[in-house]
């Protein structure tokens, strides 16, 4: 982030509780600790809940990000829009990007597959803001205000963790707005195949078969 931002930074403990040593003793470094893990759109809501900022920015543990990210981002933002910085693939032992030798990264465009999988395309373009079907939830940006105004992180409807993107792009575009990629940054994350250390079957089949009945209330919408 840059030197002049005024930021803070809300960690979700869901469920569990870090060493000491692991604690940053900093003000602007909020720790909400729940005993029994409540599920990823409970962490959400309840970060935002708790934030005092214009601006909204969801992140994994396991990023990295470019310099001056936050600035880049509020430089292209509309109020009805929701940000994705460029995104890259992590090596979290050298903490910087992974080298790579296919043509996966780095990822723009995401659309929809027939399952509603978001799923990469070829279709790059530096320095830009380029719309985008959907998304990965390692990270995105938008106003605290246009949170709220889509209704995002229903738990009830939509359970408690699976295809946040997806419900969040299908009600953007429900709303008339954009779900863009900014180009003109970027962040790595840190793609984990095994040992997530958490269950990702709770709701499940609920959070799909909501998804799907969104996404048919939504396909028509230019």
């Amino acid at each position: 982030m840059s030197k002049s931002s005024n930021i803070e930074v809300i960690v979700v403990l869901d469920g569990y509780w870090p060493e000491p040593k692991e604690i940053i003793n900093d003000k602007r470094v909020i720790y909400i600790h729940f005993s029994q893990a409540r599920g990823m759109r409970n962490a959400i809501n309840s970060a935002v809940s708790v934030s005092n900022g214009e601006y909204i920015l969801k992140t994994d543990a396991h990023c990295l990000f470019d310099k001056d990210f936050d600035t880049k981002l509020k430089a292209d933002i509309e109020n009805n829009w929701i940000v994705i910085p460029r995104r890259y693939a992590l090596d979290p032992v050298k903490w910087s990007i992974e080298e790579r030798t296919d043509n996966k990264y780095p990822i723009d465009v995401m659309v929809l597959d027939d399952g509603l999988q978001a799923i990469p395309t070829e279709e790059r373009k530096d320095n830009s803001i380029i719309d985008t079907e959907s998304f990965q939830g390692s990270a995105w940006f938008m106003k605290k205000d246009y949170f709220y105004k889509l209704g995002l992180m229903d738990e009830e409807k939509y359970g408690s963790f699976w295809q946040e993107a997806q419900e969040m792009g299908l009600k953007c575009k429900q709303d008339g707005g954009r779900v863009v990629r900014n180009t003109k940054t970027w962040y790595s994350h840190q793609h984990k195949t095994k040992g997530r250390g958490y269950s990702l079957q709770a709701d499940k089949d609920k959070t799909r078969l909501a998804i799907r009945k969104l996404y048919g209330e939504t396909k028509h919408i230019n």
